[in-house]
């Protein structure tokens, strides 16, 4: 595995970690059930403000962490490519 790799699984893990903080920020509930709270918060958000399904609102809220996974990856490898530059 590459360099660019890991440093990009690094920011992918610090990122969602970082978001799943900020959606838990002021609650008083325990540090492992944090991602579950974050999800099931962002799954409601999604299912109350447009009215869908329950299921498509999970659905929506699992593609909303993954795209937010795969942002924060490019970002880190793409800012790893540029401070490491090989000539």
């Amino acid at each position: 595995m590459t360099h660019r790799k890991i440093a990009g699984i690094v920011t992918a893990v610090l990122g969602l970690c970082a978001i799943i903080a900020f959606f838990n920020a002021g609650m008083d509930t325990p540090l492992l059930s944090w991602p579950l709270t974050a999800y099931l918060g962002v799954a409601f958000s999604i299912g109350w403000s447009t009215g869908i399904p329950n299921f498509l609102a999970y659905l929506l809220a699992a593609l909303l962490f993954i795209l937010v996974a795969v942002g924060f990856y490019k970002l880190g490898s793409w800012v790893y490519g540029l401070v490491f530059k090989r000539s």
